[in-house]
């Protein structure tokens, strides 16, 4: 197995921009000094956890930028240990995993993962995975202070600043890569996107096309938006297409 995380220098890139701090959850010792040594020589800040009560330890005593989660730990379960994260925060969560059938990947993304990685990964598509996900960390964190920026739509307002969703004045917790999801659809209210298009807009990888990631994210986007998720009316089904905003 060892062999198959060969590490290389050219995949991420974060040039002029601070250092994030990630919690790396892995049990496998090999695996996790190998990637934490990688990101780490990569400008960024890696704490790791070796089961899933040291995890939650970690979690709640520091500020994480990015979480790389593995499923199969010892003392508490990696879905647990999802569920209890968020519990708390909408940080983005990349699960990495050698459980890799659709099931088990479904599962992790319906729990509150942005994010799936199946062992054995190349370090090429690990750090791509991450450097897209906090390219959006970095960018809500350098516009925080600034003016509020946002769209109104019908009974939501969608606040690019803050990373909120409100329906109809009440707050609507959405992860990462939900609210750019539904940031896709605002800002492009007529238009029809295949789930190749989303998943390259959101998840700003081009070589990969998971159209069951899209999916979970639509489903669980409409579990919380929509007042009947079985017949939507904000994230319309186009069928043999994709999905396009409703009327509004």
């Amino acid at each position: 197995m060892f062999p198959q995380y060969t590490l290389s220098t050219n995949n991420l890139i974060l040039g002029g921009i601070s250092i994030n701090n990630l919690l790396l959850i892995e049990d496998n010792l090999e695996i996790a000094e190998l990637v934490e040594h990688h990101l780490n020589s990569e400008g960024l800040h890696v704490l790791t956890a070796n089961d899933g009560e040291e995890a939650l330890n970690l979690f709640f005593k520091n500020k994480f930028d990015l979480i790389l989660l593995d499923l199969m730990l010892p003392k508490l379960p990696g879905k647990e240990v999802l569920r209890k994260i968020r519990e708390h925060s909408s940080i983005p969560i990349l699960i990495i995993s050698a459980k890799d059938s659709e099931f088990d990947k479904i599962l992790g993304l319906e729990l509150g993962a942005d994010d799936y990685i199946t062992k054995p990964f190349s370090l090429l598509e690990l750090t791509a995975r991450v450097q897209a996900a906090l390219r959006r960390v970095n960018y809500y964190t350098i516009n925080e202070d600034s003016k509020s920026d946002f769209i109104t739509l019908g009974p939501f307002t969608l606040n690019f600043d803050t990373y909120q969703l409100f329906k109809d004045d009440e707050p609507i917790n959405l992860t990462a890569k939900e609210f750019e999801i539904l940031k896709l659809f605002f800002e492009n209210p007529k238009k029809v996107f295949t789930k190749a298009q989303i998943f390259s807009r959101v998840w700003e990888d081009d070589f990969i096309k998971d159209e069951n990631t899209v999916m979970v994210h639509i489903r669980r986007l409409r579990e919380k938006i929509e007042n009947d998720p079985s017949d939507p009316k904000y994230i319309k089904t186009i069928w043999g297409i994709g999905y396009k905003l409703g009327d509004i």
